[in-house]
């Protein structure tokens, strides 16, 4: 029994959990950790071209062993990715084992790369002490061909082809494929694999529990993270026994199932005849089990039994509507031997682990959700959990190749990130989405925290300091923006998600983390410099900072150089810098409660605050403010003349965030502020003129410091709040709809750029077509925008009302708009009385399948008409911040 057995349920978790946070106990050592994808990405391309995709398929990956990790199906690893679980399973009349998922590539779709399988994550905690995931699988043939075919043949202006509509699941004809895992101790881990025919009709399932070590000995390396290679070999009948020189020995035994299963063996190697029509490598090779079960060659798995990949081959004969449960245990030779397990003892031991986890979430979520809100809640908060993935990346070594494999070719260490050899990833990070995004990005991984705090806090703070390490910053101070470009700029978000973290955990045990912030500031101050030094091209205060995670949204690319040539002073940059500096403000004069020397800090970030907002909208006499419209708006140097890009975006309405209040009782005890404010306003008035700032000499407790005074932020919000412009029925849209009878036109070097309205899948091949900021909803922006409306509102009060929607006749408070769009952003997972969810689209086959109406995906983004989700499918980074919105709305219904 471990020390938190005796526990009551939502004590037991917690303790767990704590013990992550002091190092006491390892409770994390195991988990959700294999990317769902490893093929096909930037870490294991040595091409000459770049082209990811194409270098290394979906069909190599069965048969190619990868370099920098590793992909499988429901599995877990260690936190090294060293030792692997994760499922095999064939129907009989697939022609490939499914190891892993599939999905288009990126030059395969036609919105680019999409997953094509029905897999969700039902609930978990954040040491996975329980965990619970589904994939549903067909008892046809896997449609492979149909989905490649009619996704290649549709257009850009056609909605992508979902295997849902290709009929596999029509009739109820698959199987629900349930594993959930229960950890006894860090090293002590229960394994459950249901399977539940749903169809009335009988079907054959082959069950494939598969164990393999990460290859880490092929290259020629030695050192940190190059184990030389280790040994999976039978230790009993049932008994799996490997041994890793750095993790040690594991075991992986059979707990029961209806016959003895086989035991097969091979090794974690490429297989060089398949690809490359070479027969001088490894014997038995990665797709063993693939070619001995489906094509029938006996002489594929190693006789010896013994190797780097091993697996149990369970066939089941599932009566219709039955289901069978196999259960396995996979912990070091002390825990095996100290206390056994039989299937009674298994299953109560996850009735036990599902009770904490339970008991968890109704601690660390408000009591205030009704069952459908806690529902969306906590599927939210297990795909966000599910989310870590090992991320092992050394810029260096994957530039150069390795010493025993062939040399890359001449042009592959010119192609990307060569600036940024001293990046030595090998870390636990929340991706985006492990299937289509499995590798970090930095603006999504502050969402990331932020929806993390909550649940597991250690964790959480860990991500936001993660990237200002030395391994991850550029010594020039600028962060690594994502794996295809790490020198790409992300907004600048980390410090508001510091910020944010730091307050929303400042309730829990250990109280507010002064050192977390304080360390998260000096991370900040690098990379703030580094934008003021290289962003603002014009020493003017205006800044140009590329795409901005915006993609498509702009009138051209804005990561290459206009056409032309000229510049490109951005709304959405300068505004993330106002941003910033009101955030590193607010977190100075924090710091400044217990350390004097942060009030140099806070007023230098004020003066910066102060100079950015004067050019945001005055510069030149306008800045980036169009009076005529009462917008912002890109300004574009083009040909020696200035010219306003009047597109009503998302890029407009990022100037509302900058909104930081100071407290009058704050500034009396730091003299050094207000006597800054004070000198601000007797000898630089022009600063303050254009901004909603007070006299320090106000009989107001708060001054405020925001972009737009009132008046313009009034008029932004005639916009914002309108149904025919940015106003969806389900959150604010990137883009205003008004554009779609009134696309932005401009004529430059000969060429007609557009930007019209598309509120579903992106139309043009921007950053690869797949993101669409011309019309849907991006949820991580609306929770953006309903904070900036609270901290308006904290300064204005009821003194400042707006229409809203705008025609309605009714009017809010800044506080009543922000709750209003919560409630909106939640219809987008709830359904009401007979009507389904609106994420789910118009298609109804699943919807009502009684097996599939709860379970939920999570969205890259919705339709700005309609709700439906769209891009990546499990895009529980960001997207998991529904969680927070929902506890939102729960509160506000309480108060009301």
């Amino acid at each position: 029994m471990t020390a938190s057995a005796s526990l009551k349920p939502s004590a037991a978790e917690a303790t767990r959990l704590h013990q992550v946070g002091t190092g006491e106990h390892d409770w994390q050592l195991w988990g959700p950790y294999l990317a769902e994808r490893q093929w096909g990405t930037v870490r294991e391309d040595y091409s000459d071209d770049g082209e990811t995709w194409s270098h290394f398929t979906h069909d190599h990956a069965r048969s190619r062993a990868y370099r920098w990790g590793e992909d499988g199906l429901l599995g877990l690893t260690d936190r090294g990715a060293r030792l692997c679980f994760g499922l095999g399973l064939w129907n009989g009349r697939d022609p490939i084992l499914k190891e892993r998922l599939f999905g288009l590539s990126g030059i395969e779709g036609n919105h680019a790369e999409d997953v094509k399988e029905l897999y969700h994550y039902l609930q978990a905690t954040p040491t996975y002490s329980y965990l619970s995931v589904l994939y549903k699988y067909p008892h046809a043939a896997y449609p492979y061909v149909q989905l490649l075919e009619e996704n290649r043949r549709r257009s850009k202006l056609d909605p992508e082809f979902e295997i849902e509509e290709t009929g596999v699941f029509d009739g109820g004809h698959y199987s629900d494929i349930g594993v959930e895992y229960a950890k006894l101790a860090p090293d002590d881990i229960l394994i459950r694999i249901s399977c539940h025919n749903r169809s009335t009709d009988a079907a054959v399932l082959h069950v494939l529990p598969t164990l393999w070590l990460r290859n880490t000995w092929a290259w020629g390396r030695t050192g940190n993270g190059y184990a030389p290679e280790g040994q999976i070999q039978l230790a009993a009948p049932c008994v799996l026994s490997a041994d890793h020189p750095s993790l040690g020995r594991y075991e992986l035994s059979w707990l029961g199932a209806p016959t003895q299963p086989v035991a097969l063996f091979t090794n974690n190697e490429t297989n060089h005849e398949r690809l490359f029509n070479f027969s001088g490598g490894a014997r038995y090779t990665k797709d063993a089990f693939h070619r001995w079960l489906i094509d029938g060659e006996a002489g594929a798995v190693n006789p010896e039994q013994r190797g780097t990949k091993a697996c149990f081959c369970q066939r089941l004969e599932l009566a219709g509507s039955s289901s069978q449960v196999l259960r396995l245990r996979l912990a070091t030779p002390a825990r095996r031997q100290a206390s056994s397990y039989d299937v009674e003892r298994c299953d109560a031991t996850f009735e036990r682990r599902k009770q904490e986890a339970d008991e968890y979430h109704l601690e660390r979520r408000s009591a205030l959700l009704n069952p459908e809100e806690r529902r969306v809640v906590m599927q939210a908060d297990a795909g966000l959990l599910c989310s870590r993935q090992f991320y092992h990346y050394i810029v260096k070594d994957w530039l150069e190749g390795d010493p025993a494999q062939p040399r890359p070719p001449a042009g592959h260490s010119t192609l990307r990130n060569r600036e940024w050899q001293h990046v030595w990833a090998s870390d636990l990070i929340s991706m985006p989405d492990k299937w289509e995004f499995p590798w970090f990005a930095a603006w999504d991984l502050a969402f990331h925290a932020v929806a993390m705090a909550r649940i597991d806090p250690y964790f959480a703070k860990q991500q936001v300091l993660l990237l200002g390490d030395g391994r991850y910053m550029h010594p020039v101070g600028q962060l690594p923006a994502y794996e295809y470009s790490f020198g790409d700029a992300n907004p600048p978000l980390l410090a508001w998600s510091a910020w944010r973290v730091y307050q929303l955990t400042a309730q829990q045990e250990g109280g507010k983390d002064r050192e977390f912030l304080e360390r998260a500031f000096h991370h900040a101050l690098l990379n703030f410099s580094w934008w003021i030094n290289r962003k603002d091209v014009g020493n003017n205060h205006l800044f140009s900072g590329g795409f901005l995670g915006l993609d498509n949204i702009g009138v051209f690319d804005r990561s290459q150089p206009l056409p032309g040539g000229g510049l490109l002073e951005q709304a959405d940059a300068t505004a993330w810098m106002a941003f910033y500096a009101t955030t590193l403000l607010a977190m100075s004069l924090e710091l400044c409660r217990h350390d004097m020397a942060y009030a140099d800090m806070a007023a230098k970030f004020f003066e910066q605050f102060l100079a950015i907002a004067e050019a945001m909208n005055a510069f030149g006499g306008h800045g980036l403010w169009d009076e005529r419209d009462g917008f912002y708006y890109d300004c574009a140097l083009l040909d020696g003349r200035e010219e306003l890009l009047r597109v009503r975006s998302m890029v407009g309405l990022i100037p509302l965030l900058a909104a930081e209040t100071l407290d009058a009782r704050l500034l009396a005890r730091l003299p050094q502020i207000r006597e800054r404010l004070l000198w601000v306003f007797q000898n630089r008035p022009h600063l303050t003129r254009n901004i909603a700032l007070l006299h320090p000499d106000s009989s107001r407790e708060r001054q405020l410091l925001a972009v737009p005074p009132s008046d313009r932020l009034v008029r932004v919000l005639r916009y914002m709040l309108d149904e025919a412009e940015f106003l969806s029925p389900y959150g604010i849209r990137s883009l205003s709809r008004y554009h779609a009878e009134h696309p932005f036109q401009l004529a430059c070097d000969g060429v007609i750029h557009n930007v019209r309205y598309a509120p579903g899948p992106s139309e043009t091949g921007l950053f690869g077509g797949n993101s669409n900021w011309r019309g849907p909803i991006w949820l991580p922006m609306n929770y953006l925008l309903i904070e900036a409306l609270k901290r308006h509102h904290h300064f204005y009060g009821k003194t400042l009302q707006v229409e809203c929607p705008v025609g309605s006749g009714q009017f809010m408070t800044l506080l009543g708009v922000a709750e209003e769009l919560e409630r909106r952003l939640s219809r987008l997972f709830l359904g009401s009385g007979s009507q389904t969810a609106p994420w789910r689209g118009k298609d109804p086959r699943l919807a009502g399948d009684p097996h599939s109406a709860e379970l939920l995906l999570f969205h890259e983004y919705f339709n700005g008409d309609t709700g439906e989700g769209l891009g990546a499918s499990h895009q529980t980074g960001w997207t998991a911040l529904i969680a927070n919105v929902m506890e939102r709305v729960a509160m506000a219904r309480e108060r009301h």
